[in-house]
């Protein structure tokens, strides 16, 4: 071996070793900034590796690598400027469209690297794997983007759907197949569209309550297609880079449905958040709702001991992160013990309040997950839910026809008092009503969640 293929794998080795320190540090608030950095730092490492010392680099043609050159520094902009300007509100928005392109850069370098394989079948079918599945996780995550955006309002099932899109499933296989058998370029392009149109029919019906199962799944999906990839370039920074997303993505995933109680065959076949299902929820409950004044609120959150603030996403949508810390603070200056109950699907992304409280420095101690906040509920005096919904419906334990049934939630009906801001009495993403909203220890304070936190601590001041 040439003396730059040992620095070059060295490099590799590097780059590797900073992805897999970098991950850990993500692990933790406190460390995730400098990790993300050293993470960065190494892929930066494994480009310019690549670039200066993969193969004869005297005999590189100027205008391809100016090209190369002109891609890396546009596309670098690009992100630099979405992420530094993107709101905390678009954040899920956001990764749905850099994974796919990620899953879209995958896809493309199999189609351009497959004519090369030449006779080997095995190095085909290496790239024709990452080819497909980049292609599957590109389409699933741009409609996963139109429908966190608002583009796409419903989700949409058409008839015999399951039948329809496993056809089309089938065809992916086919197509790839023939194209591996072929060993020429002509049908591995028919494989990558169908497989992009797989990836639209398969997020399309996907309700909006099951978007952070689906975007860590897409996510787990570029992780095979970039691990793929490196095996087709022998490229071992590609190959650790790529396996480390697959195996995290697909871990975040077992670990959303775990959280909603559900089988990912449920999630991606079971069109939960549909008008469909939501119909089989209870129709009506019995009770009466409730409401409290602001000023009301503010004396209950004055005399009590214990408050834990359940943030959801209508949070995220006031942008009212930096108000509920302001909050927060008011009330420890008065004695008041606060926490944070985060319920592991809040939000539109996993892991999505942790961002947003953190954003508006809130101590990470005060963030209790799901298991260490129930057994809490039953001593806490006043219980503030901001803009959540069904991560905080009884009728996920009370109501066998509800489909959340079955889903583990934040047992905010336990405590002494519920205060509730909303804009409307509205059903959540699932589609379904909030039992919690007639429970007798429950009231509802209608508005705009800043402008009602913001009423709150002008209250809390005055006493």
């Amino acid at each position: 071996m040439h003396s730059d293929g040992y620095v070059l794998d060295f490099c590799y080795l590097v780059s590797s070793v900073t992805f897999i320190a970098g991950l850990r540090m993500m692990s933790s608030p406190k460390t995730a900034r400098n990790g993300n950095l050293i993470a960065a730092a190494g892929m930066l490492l494994a480009v310019a590796a690549t670039l200066l010392l993969f193969g004869d680099f005297a005999s590189r043609e100027v205008v391809k690598l100016a090209i190369i050159g002109a891609g890396i520094s546009l596309g670098g902009a690009a992100g630099w400027i979405v992420a530094r300007s993107v709101k905390m509100t678009a954040m899920p928005q956001l990764v749905s469209l850099f994974n796919g392109m990620g899953g879209g850069c995958a896809a493309l370098i199999g189609l351009l690297e497959f004519g090369h394989k030449g006779g080997d079948a095995a190095a085909r079918s290496v790239v024709a794997a990452g080819m497909i599945i980049g292609g599957v996780s590109f389409a699933g995550s741009i409609i996963a983007f139109l429908k966190l955006s608002g583009v796409i309002k419903r989700p949409f099932r058409m008839p015999g759907y399951n039948i329809v899109n496993g056809a089309v499933l089938a065809g992916v296989l086919v197509a790839a197949g023939l194209a591996v058998v072929a060993a020429t370029s002509a049908p591995a392009y028919i494989a990558l569209a169908v497989a992009v149109l797989y990836g639209v029919l398969f997020v399309l019906p996907i309700g909006g309550a099951d978007m952070p199962v689906v975007i860590s799944l897409l996510n787990s999906f570029t992780g095979l297609a970039v691990a793929f990839s490196g095996l087709g370039y022998n490229n071992q920074a590609m190959l650790t880079g790529g396996v480390l997303v697959g195996a995290a993505g697909t871990f975040l995933t077992i670990i959303m449905c775990k959280a909603m109680n559900r089988s990912l065959v449920n999630v991606v076949f079971g069109a939960f958040g549909t008008p469909v299902a939501a119909a089989a929820a209870g129709a009506s409950i019995k009770g009466s709702v409730k409401d409290i004044s602001v000023s009301d609120a503010a004396v209950l959150l004055n005399y009590a001991s214990k408050v834990i603030i359940v943030p959801g996403y209508g949070l995220a949508v006031a942008q009212a992160q930096h108000v509920v810390h302001e909050l927060e603070t008011a009330l420890a200056a008065k004695g008041v013990s606060v926490s944070y109950a985060i319920h592991p699907v809040a939000g539109r992304m996993p892991g999505h309040m942790n961002v947003l409280l953190a954003e508006a420095n809130v101590d990470y101690d005060k963030l209790l997950d799901m298991e260490s906040a129930n057994p809490q509920f039953a001593t806490t005096d006043v219980v503030l839910v901001v803009g959540a919904n069904d991560v905080v419906n009884p009728a996920a334990k009370n109501t066998a026809s509800s489909p959340i049934y079955g889903m583990p939630i934040l047992d905010v009906e336990s405590a002494r008092n519920i205060i509730i801001v909303k804009r409307s009495m509205n059903a959540g993403y699932a589609g379904i009503e909030n039992e919690l909203f007639y429970n007798a220890k429950a009231s509802m304070l209608f508005g705009d969640a800043k402008e009602v936190l913001t009423g709150l601590i002008a209250e809390l001041k005055k006493m």
